[in-house]
């Protein structure tokens, strides 16, 4: 088996990573084609990254024009540490207001470090306040690469 089959994580592995952390880097295309990168507080909606963004943020209209995203969530310090999946997708548009505020209840109880079902009332009033000029968006995947560096200490299968 090669390194690289030996470092891809399970399915569930990824769902754990993705439910665990809290952040990612955001990749989208500017207009003259170059990589516009963001470090962006997420939620899970079905297990699917979920952000939510300014309206008028140079992200949203990057989106508008060309959908395609990048979402790499990555852990570890040291080499034999790092754990990470990045998702190539489509960002899907959520617009109606209450869908808005879902995303970003999901994406707040995160940043907050609250439990999925934490205390969301305390939340709901700053959440409905800013999300008044925010859009929300759902990564639809189309590839998932993963690694865990942590595998590569562990014997090699035969």
């Amino acid at each position: 088996m090669n390194q690289r089959a030996r470092i891809v994580m399970s399915d569930d592995e990824v769902a754990e990573l993705l439910r665990d952390s809290r952040k990612l880097q955001l990749g989208t295309i500017n207009p003259d084609g170059t990589p516009h990168m963001v470090t962006m507080f997420y939620g899970l909606v079905t297990g699917r990254i979920a952000f939510w963004t300014y309206a008028k943020a140079q992200k949203r209209r990057n989106i508008e024009r060309d959908p395609r995203v990048s979402c790499l969530i990555e852990t570890g310090d040291d080499y034999f540490e790092l754990r990470g999946v990045l998702v190539y997708g489509t960002a899907r548009l959520i617009d109606a207001p209450a869908e808005v505020l879902d995303v970003g209840m999901e994406v707040t109880k995160r940043m907050a470090g609250l439990p999925e079902d934490g205390p969301a009332d305390e939340l709901r009033g700053y959440v409905e306040h800013t999300g008044r000029k925010r859009v929300a968006y759902v990564v639809e995947p189309t590839r998932v690469v993963s690694w865990d560096h942590r595998k590569l200490t562990a014997p090699a299968s035969a």
